[in-house]
């Protein structure tokens, strides 16, 4: 009994037709914004009347935004797994002005 071939040495060539058709053209690109650039991390304490608060100088000083405009001024705020004293830990890094 002869044993049945594994390899195929002579495919079928595949044949490629002179009425191709061409690719259709490609959609101009949009350009893109440039990237923003953020600054340095701070930590901020965001307590149940939404007033924000960072550490300076050994004691808590109030924040001028709320976490509420951080997000609006596009800002990447992070919420922190650890709470401090009933008050929620956020990390806000604002886009640096070029």
């Amino acid at each position: 009994m002869r044993r049945k071939k594994r390899f195929q040495a002579n495919r079928p060539k595949k044949h490629h037709g002179r009425g191709a058709h061409a690719p259709p053209p490609l959609a101009p690109r949009p350009e893109r914004a440039p990237a923003l650039v953020y600054g340095k991390p701070i930590t901020l304490l965001e307590d149940e009347q939404k007033a924000t608060f960072y550490f300076t100088k050994g004691s808590w000083v109030p924040y001028e935004m709320t976490i509420a405009e951080c997000r609006e001024n596009s800002c990447q705020v992070k919420e922190l797994p650890q709470k401090v004293n009933r008050m929620t830990r956020y990390e806000v890094r604002c886009p640096v002005r070029a």
